[in-house]
């Protein structure tokens, strides 16, 4: 095999960078365009190097033929073509990584047993994911799955710490993710309409309603008299509702009362309600201690994605990368 262009691998990713900003994406159409129907019989050729290992045309179109599908069904014409471009840069350097680390797991001898994959084969149609073992590509698939985990979990997961000032650090720069938004606990009078009724006699029923309430009337004894709502009998309140859990024509409605006031008649598609307002609660930040626990999950996904990304640098910078397109 006689290499084109030999480039250390940090240069192969500067290529592949520059090949989505300027104009050697006219040299990536030479692997586009295989992509779309009826163009089968492009010779299939050597597209990426990768230590000893070769990347063909012909693993990328497999690689790239689901996403392909998706976007051919979305987008038309320079569209398309720029966003499969996308598509096989991100394709071809996933590719490429995966080769990187399957070569890596193969010197640490990370195996994963014929066994191992029938239990996680299993397992994973027991959760609704169906899998075909005994479909080779499929198989080899899942023992590839299988050995980059157990190979990520030893040289990226084992040694990530998280400490409680990881942790505070987190809460801090993220607070917005731990807001509880405002509550209001309230109670209404829910008007519908009667069969054959308009929506003129509706809204002369609930204003009536609304009258008696501006002469004293109790809301509990009006709503037990006159709403429609299933639980009326149980009177009228609805409890704590949060901020974006309601209609929102009932909840700016909410939002202008203050505890104590009734709102006026508020509309809403098939109904009229009469709402009260009867405590608020304002937006604040649960705790720190109350979300300890989840902040760990966080901050370890956290740490776990930059420690790989260091990891795949690594490997790249010790490896020959060769990208021919």
């Amino acid at each position: 095999m006689t290499a084109e262009r030999r480039l250390p691998s940090r240069a192969a990713c500067r290529l592949l960078a520059c090949a989505r900003r300027v104009g050697i994406a006219l040299a990536a159409l030479a692997i586009l365009l295989p992509l779309r129907a009826g163009a089968t019989d492009v010779a299939d050729r050597i597209i990426a190097v990768v230590n000893k290992e070769v990347i063909m045309l012909s693993e990328l179109r497999t690689e790239m033929e689901p996403e392909r599908k998706r976007l051919s069904q979305q987008y038309r014409g320079a569209d398309l073509r720029t966003r499969l471009q996308q598509a096989e840069y991100r394709t071809l350097t996933r590719m490429i990584e995966r080769r990187l680390q399957m070569q890596h797991a193969q010197t640490k001898g990370v195996e994963a047993s014929d066994e191992d994959v029938r239990r996680t084969a299993m397992d994973l149609q027991q959760r609704g994911t169906p899998v075909n073992i005994d479909d080779p590509n499929e198989k080899k698939a899942l023992k590839e799955q299988l050995i980059l985990m157990t190979l990520e979990n030893r040289e990226v997961r084992t040694g990530v710490m998280v400490s409680d000032a990881d942790v505070q650090r987190f809460y801090q720069r993220h607070l917005s993710l731990f807001m509880l938004p405002e509550e209001y606990r309230i109670s209404q009078i829910l008007m519908m309409s009667r069969k054959g009724e308009s929506r003129a006699k509706l809204r002369a029923r609930a204003r009536e309603v609304h009258d008696q309430l501006k002469k004293g009337g109790e809301f509990d004894d009006l709503a037990l008299r006159y709403s429609d709502a299933a639980d009326a009998t149980r009177g009228s309140e609805l409890g704590f509702i949060r901020q974006g859990e309601m209609d929102p024509l009932i909840e700016r409605a909410v939002a202008a009362l203050q505890p104590g006031q009734v709102s006026d008649l508020v509309e809403t598609a098939d109904s009229i309600h009469i709402i009260r307002l009867d405590e608020k609660k304002t937006a604040q930040f649960r705790p720190i201690e109350e979300v300890k626990n989840e902040m760990q999950g966080l901050v370890f996904q956290e740490k776990s994605a930059d420690r790989y990304q260091q990891w795949m640098t690594d490997l790249k910078s010790k490896a020959y990368i060769e990208v021919k397109l």
